[in-house]
């Protein structure tokens, strides 16, 4: 494959995979040498094997960090303290990129951050959406809700007043108590039940602080 072919194909692609170019007649290996030789040459820059993004001088689009954790790890969702702080629901800037999915737990740094991915039970892999998080770029992002119970149920002793209050959250408009509610209930985890039934008079207190 030339240059300019590969341009006309992914040109307009935050990122692509490897997979995309293998379509038809073609030779894996060939495919992946040249890929090797772009990426020695500056042109294409490798997130993983078999993730790559156009150096800025072709790039047309910057890829979102989200979108890169969901291409990082198929079957994953950006959850716990990123998606709070995406849905404004907690005032700290998260440096990494926070997901879970049914893989083993990993951190990735790459030249555009850094993720970490936590395991999470499949019948745990709900209360997620595709969201559009930069122009024509979409990646699955849990809800504040589901967001905030991954993170109560991945962290030792997050079922307390306490340490839910040391989360400072915010916004209480952005979180609906009724499907916090039904979401712990989902689980089947008393662990979240408890958490789901302390937050409401925390989010009440910040509602009435705000007003």
């Amino acid at each position: 494959m030339k240059w300019q072919a590969l341009l006309a194909l992914v040109a307009d692609e935050a990122l692509f995979s490897s997979a995309l170019l293998l379509a038809g007649d073609v030779s894996a290996a060939q495919v992946r040498l040249q890929l090797s030789r772009w990426v020695k040459a500056g042109r294409l820059l490798q997130l993983r094997r078999g993730l790559y993004i156009l150096a800025p001088t072709w790039r047309k689009a910057e890829p979102h960090p989200f979108l890169m954790a969901n291409r990082l790890r198929r079957g994953s969702y950006v959850s716990l303290q990123s998606a709070l702080a995406y849905h404004g629901v907690i005032p700290e800037h998260v440096p990494m990129v926070t997901s879970v999915g049914p893989g083993r737990p990993e951190a990735v740094r790459t030249p555009f951050g850094a993720f970490q991915f936590n395991h999470l039970a499949g019948a745990l892999l709900f209360g997620y959406s595709r969201v559009e998080v930069a122009a024509r770029q979409f990646a699955f992002v849990a809800s504040p809700e589901k967001a905030l119970l991954d993170l109560v149920h991945l962290t030792p002793g997050a079922d307390s007043a306490e340490y839910l209050r040391e989360l400072r959250l915010q916004n209480p408009a952005a979180i609906s108590l009724s499907t916090l509610d039904a979401l712990a209930r989902r689980s089947g985890k008393p662990k979240l039940v408890r958490a789901a039934r302390l937050v409401r008079p925390l989010l009440a207190a910040e509602q009435g602080d705000s007003l």
